[in-house]
């Protein structure tokens, strides 16, 4: 059996000092050790992303990482995203848009937004489209996805 490692990670803005398994990956971590079971897990092969969240603001999948790459690092999840009980902006546009069904893939869709938002590029339907490609959803046809990215990114009233 492997020695666990012990990390040093700052997630959503709370600083954790954690022992974890060498071969444990981020998502387990996050949902395990963290309670962060937002961060949804679904191919556990970095296919459908339905388990990306920001590393020091990338978006990432963390099914493809081992926690003790985390130590030193910053970590956001969707939980980081609402405020004191109040959507956040892009979690509106995907509620007002019906952008979300069953709701198993709107936390890795909701990542890799709030990722795209923070570069401050400006992006057309067609871009936004192909950056959210890395996510897999089975039931919404992307359409109110692409509507909720776009009133965001491009600040449009939702």
């Amino acid at each position: 059996m492997d020695e666990a490692i012990e990390i040093t990670v700052t997630v959503n803005g709370t600083v954790h000092r954690e022992q974890v398994a060498p071969r444990m990956h981020v998502a387990d971590f996050l949902r395990q050790h963290l309670g962060m079971t937002g961060t949804h897990v679904g191919c556990e092969q970095g296919v459908c992303g339905m388990c990306t969240v920001l590393l020091d603001g990338e978006a990432v999948k963390s099914c493809l990482m081992l926690a003790p790459q985390l130590d030193g690092h910053e970590v956001r999840t969707v939980e980081s995203l609402a405020v004191d009980g109040e959507l956040a902006p892009l979690q509106q546009a995907f509620k007002d848009a019906g952008g979300l069904q069953c709701g198993f893939c709107t936390p890795g869709f909701l990542m890799t937004a709030t990722a795209l938002g923070e570069s401050g590029r400006t992006l057309d339907r067609a871009q936004i489209r192909d950056e959210i490609s890395g996510v897999i959803c089975r039931c919404t046809g992307y359409e109110g996805i692409v509507t909720a990215v776009d009133r965001v990114l491009n600040g449009e009233e939702s």
